[in-house]
């Protein structure tokens, strides 16, 4: 071990185990991938806002809440990574295929709850006192959404026999096929090509099911090849009562921590849309953008994960340590570049959806007064002057996002970090404060002190930071190290 440790010294930042070339060999195609399911939503959302920014603000507010609906399965489903890749290091390959299924298992059984999640939509939405229209929209998009929830669980969960190994290329291509997928399904439903009739906010939720289903088929084709059975028991695929135990105890609290942090944060969209219908749509068109320039640093997320399960699987923390380290550095430069586009260059993100010429782009980058924004955005939003007053709400809001942008990057890795070595109720234990905080905090800003959206963005931002000193503090303990959620058979040096 000491004399792998003494190579390693020698050789580049680049060249060195879990140095810049082996991240970026794994997170470059997760990078596409997060892209990949990022774009989904923002072709979505373009398509939308021609036909109105109401149904654009109601399917990215009620994709939030679906989202925040099946997080806990989702975050449980996903663990499967962790197994994965601690069983890979290890070298017990037989035992890949089965904890892939376990997680397929387990998909099918949240599915059953898609029925009740359905039916209690409209009571939902009506509780958030939106405008009624935005409030009839967001429930109808939740319950379309719900027939995909099951494809997207299986899909998830079968991904992870490819994204454990390292082997992301391939979620790359099938994730990329299910962004053709939902493009030509979107276009063809919402704007009516090809002599299709206009579904309009339908047809953009049928086109994500359909495309979340494609990729869960796509998935299970793939994972039963020939070659995969033999190699790692992929044909295997019968409930084990042991591995599915193990899988909810290390990715409940995963999951967990999932829900609880995507509640927090659809609660704030929700409370914030009660201040009116301009700021729901500034708000909802500032995180989806920022949701796409955080892409990268998801995919790096990632790549985190798989790396430190691997390693610690092999009996090396220490190369752990370091993959943590290259993808925290990697992520902190990319997203200081974000943040002073995002201040100084707000247009490059917002053109594909304000087309209306040059007035607007002074408005979005001048000192823009929030009480005059608000004001001039109070009429419909397919009026000019709304759209305008939206798009200059929307750049003074990404200001807001350059500002927490690092610290948010640094939660994401970090949070990465632990997950990978299986420090998960620590995580867990945190987001159930910190989603509390900011639920609680939302509410009692707009409801009692009547912030307007710019003393809600503050909240958010000072949370966020507050979020990043905890998982440093955390990381910095090195107990993660330590940790395990395979029994170890293996110590390859």
């Amino acid at each position: 071990m000491s004399n792998g440790s003494e190579a390693s010294e020698t050789t580049s930042w680049w060249s060195r185990p879990a140095g810049g070339r082996e991240v970026l060999q794994i997170a470059v195609p997760m990078v596409v991938t997060t892209l990949s399911w990022t774009l989904m939503q923002f072709i979505d959302s373009a398509i939308l806002m021609q036909v109105s920014g109401t149904a654009m603000a109601a399917a990215y507010q009620a994709g939030i809440i679906w989202f925040a609906s099946i997080s806990l399965f989702w975050g449980i489903c996903s663990y499967s990574a962790t197994f994965v890749a601690q069983y890979f290091g290890d070298e017990q390959p037989n035992k890949i295929g089965p904890a892939v299924w376990q997680g397929a298992w387990l998909a099918l059984s949240f599915s059953l709850l898609v029925p009740v999640a359905q039916w209690f939509a409209p009571q939902l939405f009506d509780l958030f006192g939106h405008e009624k229209e935005l409030a009839r929209l967001e429930a109808l998009f939740f319950q379309i959404l719900c027939y995909g929830a099951p494809g997207m669980l299986i899909a998830q969960s079968l991904e992870c026999f490819y994204s454990g190994r390292g082997k992301t290329w391939v979620v790359m291509v099938v994730d990329a096929g299910a962004v053709v997928v939902n493009l030509i399904l979107a276009l063809m439903l919402v704007r009516g090509w090809f002599g299709i009739e206009s579904w309009g906010i339908d047809g953009a939720a049928w086109a994500t099911v359909l495309a979340q289903w494609w990729r869960a088929v796509s998935y299970a084709v793939l994972i039963l090849l020939p070659a995969n059975r033999a190699a790692f028991n992929t044909a295997d695929f019968k409930p084990d009562r042991q591995l599915l135990r193990r899988m909810i105890r290390f990715g409940g609290p995963s999951g967990m921590q999932m829900m609880l942090d995507v509640t927090g944060f659809a609660l704030f969209m929700m409370f914030v849309a009660k201040i009116g219908v301009a700021e729901a749509e500034a708000t909802s068109l500032a995180f989806r953008v920022s949701q796409v320039a955080f892409m990268p640093v998801w995919g790096l997320g990632m790549a985190t994960a798989v790396l430190v399960g691997q390693k610690l699987g092999e009996d090396r923390p220490e190369l752990a340590q370091r993959a943590a380290r290259t993808t925290l550095s990697m992520s902190l430069v990319y997203m200081g570049v974000i943040s002073l586009v995002f201040v100084f260059a707000p247009r490059v993100f917002l053109q594909t959806f304000f087309t209306h010429g040059e007035a607007p782009v002074a408005a979005a980058t001048e000192e823009v007064s929030p009480g005059a924004v608000a004001a001039e955005s109070t009429t419909a939003a397919h009026d000019e002057p709304a759209k305008a007053g939206v798009e200059a709400m929307t750049s003074y809001l990404m200001r807001f996002v350059a500002a927490y942008n690092m610290f948010d990057a640094a939660v994401i890795i970090l949070v990465s970090v632990l997950r990978g070595a299986g420090d998960t109720r620590f995580v867990m234990i945190v987001s159930c404060f910190m989603s509390a905080m900011v639920s609680l905090g939302s509410y009692l800003g707009v409801n009692v002190f009547n912030f307007n959206v710019y003393g809600a963005w503050w909240f958010i931002a000072i949370w966020v930071s507050t979020l990043a000193v905890i998982y440093v503090l955390r990381y910095r303990t090195g107990k993660w190290q330590a940790m395990r959620v395979i029994d170890q058979i293996h110590h390859a040096h």
